[in-house]
């Protein structure tokens, strides 16, 4: 995997302090995600004395935690999906091409990386970036393509995409 061109994108950054004896010493914290604008994904978190350090580690963390995702048309999701991890919800909604990316913050971000050109999201829960974007990623890895579906049931791909009349 070291040819794959990775693009990263820096979702937020805390300062942490801690009370020691002679005053306070602060740290970073960064939380980035990685793609490759076509199917992979990675989450890094990681924190550091300095926030180029922290940005460092944690994109460095996102490319060594990748999923690859799969897409339909390589342009939205296969299916509506309602997910949760921790206090965060994510409703991510397939979209129509020409919609565009209609989510905020963190979802935002995961989406443009992955290479999502049309969905329509919602952060339902906690706005915390780190529980909402958790939400998100489990909702891509817990999606099913028409694919995984025919194999399972021992069908044809063209038996489950079908239109109903």
């Amino acid at each position: 995997m070291d040819k794959i061109e990775f693009k990263d994108k820096l979702i937020s950054i805390n300062r942490i302090t801690k009370v020691v004896k002679g005053g306070r010493r602060f740290a970073f914290s960064a939380l980035v995600v990685v793609g490759n604008y076509a199917g992979l994904i990675g989450v890094g978190h990681a924190k550091a004395k300095q926030v180029p350090d922290a940005i460092k580690k944690a994109t460095q963390t996102a490319k060594n935690n990748l999923y690859k995702i799969p897409l339909r048309d390589g342009r939205t999701l296969h299916h509506d999906i309602l997910s949760k991890a921790g206090s965060g919800k994510v409703l991510l909604r397939s979209a129509p091409s020409g919609t565009g990316i209609i989510a905020g913050g963190p979802i935002r971000a995961a989406c443009e990386v992955l290479g999502i050109k049309d969905v329509v999201a919602k952060s339902l829960g906690s706005s915390n970036p780190i529980n909402v974007l958790r939400a998100c990623i489990k909702g891509f890895k817990n999606q099913s393509s028409p694919k995984l579906l025919a194999n399972i049931r021992g069908k044809k791909i063209a038996e489950i995409t079908k239109k109903k009349q």
